[in-house]
């Protein structure tokens, strides 16, 4: 599920218009509306807000239900312990996705990486957990490379590599 029909979805879930959620936000009806049809994308202090606003956490806001596969065996001897040691989270899994490009200001990350956990089912389908912020496509890209090949050859973990630390500044997210 994209990141719009996700956002629809949690807005009607929430009982909202457009123009409600606009009102929340700062920002204008249409600007809801093309997130929604997928023409544009939130800045990451929007993205904070949304997640706070509609208590909703910022994993599922953005993968939602369908997280990108890493690895298509996808049984549970087929598993990596990823460790993130900017964000302090350690989590076993074989699929990671990362966010579409956050709109911030230049010293704001630009992409997130999710892991699924296989299990950790709900009611509202795979749990996903934020892993970590990256600068650019590259590094994100090329992390998610690097855990295919530890899952590939079989490595027990596996650390980031290519994550920025950041820190939370009033409703902006930005590097250290």
């Amino acid at each position: 599920m994209s990141f719009g029909e996700n956002l629809q979805k949690i807005r009607k879930r929430n009982q909202l218009s457009q123009e409600d959620l606009a009102e929340m936000l700062g920002v204008s009806r249409q600007a809801v509306s093309k997130w929604e049809l997928g023409v544009g994308y939130p800045e990451v202090d929007k993205l904070m807000l949304l997640s706070k606003k509609l208590n909703i956490s910022l994993d599922s806001l953005l993968v939602g239900e369908n997280p990108t596969a890493i690895s298509e065996k996808g049984n549970p001897s087929d598993t990596i312990r990823i460790f993130s040691p900017n964000e302090g989270v350690s989590i076993s899994t074989s699929k990671v996705s990362r966010s579409q490009q956050f709109k911030g200001g230049k010293n704001s990350p630009k992409y997130a990486l999710f892991a699924f956990d296989g299990n950790d089912l709900s009611f509202w389908g795979a749990q996903n957990t934020f892993l970590a912020w990256y600068r650019n496509l590259e590094d994100v890209t090329r992390e998610i490379e690097e855990i295919q090949k530890a899952l590939d050859t079989g490595e027990a973990s596996y650390t980031l590599q290519y994550s920025v630390k950041c820190k939370q500044n009033l409703f902006r997210t930005i590097e250290e």
